[in-house]
Formats: structure tokens, C-alpha cells, sequence
């Protein structure tokens, strides 16, 4: 099964970044240095660092939707267990409604069909909950792993202790999307101004040609473009570090 704590980029995300990376490459090599000799050196760096960097988003992101796809099931599974389900029952009842809301290959429905496989194999139904919370590298359910754990250990109502924790996890997740709808707006502005610089440039070079040329063609033009190109990658990873909210 998959470990969510490891992203491995595929073959295509290595190329579709690495181009991608490479346009990035000849664009800062066009507005701050406007020299192909530029654009050879950062070119094949930015092809291997740019698709580690989105590395980083594309683990988050699928984050973001194994935790709103458990926050599905753990309350499907809190309705199968208050209608009187065992704890086994109502997981199989609950990889069973959750087909219905995902398709087949769907993280959450995935990771339902095979506890319940591993609980078919005899395997406790806390232990296959512990084997997925420590895969997810996710805290609410490994949280939610630990409760089943404890109510299990010590032979507590445990219906009531898993529906009473998933409607907090659950809470805690939906806060966390509704934070992510509401600062929707201001990451877009947040692109939108890191692209404005650029516009700018692109320009004035249009409307008033070789009006930066002294910035291309002297030793001093250039290390002020440096500082420049420096000051505007700082401040665009300042404003996603800005944007990142944790609960």
C-alpha cells in the first residue's frame, strides 16, 4: 500500500516540471540578465530543482484530499456504528458507501478495502487503523488509530468513544478546508503579484526598447539584477509562507 509520508514523482511529473522549470529558467534569464550563456547555466539546474520544489506542493495537496476523504469516512463510519454496527461491520459498511461517493481508485476507498481485508486475515481491526495511521503521515488519523487503540485496550464503550472523536477530527478538518476556501483569494492575488514584476519588465522593454539596456551590458547592471532576482524569488516564498496556515 501506498506511504503518504513519501511523495515519489512519476515520470511524467519529472518531465512536465523539468520543462517547466526550463521556461522558468529562460524567462528570469530574459528580464534580469537577457544572455543565452545565462540562460545555459540556470537552465539545467532549474530543471532538477523545480520539480523537487513542486514535490513539496503535490505531497501536501494529496494530503489535503486523504484527510477529506477520511473525514468522509469517519463519518460514514460514526452513522453505521450509532445504527448499531460492530466496530468490523461498520467498516465494511463503510468501504462499501464510500464506492459510492468515490470512484475505485480513490485514496480512502483503497485504504478501507484493505483493512478490511487485513481484518478478514484475523488481523485486529486497531492494528490494520495503526498499520494506515502510520503510512498517512497524517496527525488525525493517527489520532483517530490511537483512539480505537485505547478503547480497545481498555474495553470501553467503544461506539460512543469513536463517534464523540470522529465528529471533533471531523470538525477539525472541515475548519481546515473552509481556512483553505476563504484564503483561496488572497494565494490567487498572491500569483497574480508575483507575475506583475515580470509584466512590468516585459513592458517597458516593449513600449521604450534598450530603456534597461545599461542593466544588461555593465558589471554593475548586473549584480543590481542579481540583488533583484534574489530580492523577487525571497518575496515570493515569504508570501506562500504567509499564506500557510496550521491548525
Amino acid at each position: 500500500m501506498t506511504d503518504y509520508t513519501v511523495y515519489k514523482l512519476s515520470t511524467g511529473e519529472w518531465v512536465r516540471y523539468g520543462l517547466t522549470g526550463i521556461v522558468i529558467a529562460g524567462i528570469a534569464a530574459f528580464v534580469f540578465y537577457r544572455n543565452l550563456i545565462v540562460f545555459a547555466i540556470l537552465a539545467v539546474p532549474a530543471a532538477i530543482l523545480y520539480p523537487l520544489y513542486k514535490k513539496r506542493d503535490l505531497y501536501e495537496e494529496r494530503k489535503r484530499r486523504l484527510s477529506s476523504e477520511f473525514r468522509e469516512a469517519i463519518t460514514v463510519l460514526a452513522s453505521a456504528l450509532s445504527a448499531g454496527y460492530s466496530m468490523e461491520n461498520a467498516m465494511i459498511e463503510t468501504g462499501e458507501e464510500l464506492k459510492l461517493i468515490y470512484d475505485g481508485n480513490s485514496m480512502i476507498v483503497r485504504e478501507f478495502d484493505y483493512m478490511n481485508h487485513r481484518v478478514k486475515m484475523n488481523v485486529p481491526v486497531e492494528t490494520a487503523w495503526q498499520e494506515f495511521a502510520g503510512r498517512s503521515g497524517t496527525d488525525d488519523i493517527e489520532n483517530f488509530a490511537r483512539v480505537i487503540r485505547a478503547a480497545k485496550r481498555t474495553g470501553g464503550e467503544l461506539n460512543s468513544i469513536i463517534m464523540r472523536t470522529a465528529d471533533t477530527i471531523g470538525d477539525k478538518i472541515r475548519i481546515k478546508e473552509e481556512i483553505l476556501t476563504q484564503t483561496a483569494e488572497k494565494r490567487l492575488e498572491q500569483k497574480v503579484m508575483s507575475i506583475i514584476p515580470i509584466v512590468i519588465v516585459l513592458y517597458i522593454e516593449v513600449t521604450s526598447p534598450g530603456f534597461f539596456g545599461v542593466m544588461y551590458e555593465t558589471a554593475a547592471g548586473r549584480i543590481i539584477m542579481t540583488v533583484c532576482l534574489a530580492a523577487y524569488i525571497a518575496a515570493i516564498l515569504i508570501g506562500q509562507k504567509i499564506l500557510e496556515i496550521e491548525i
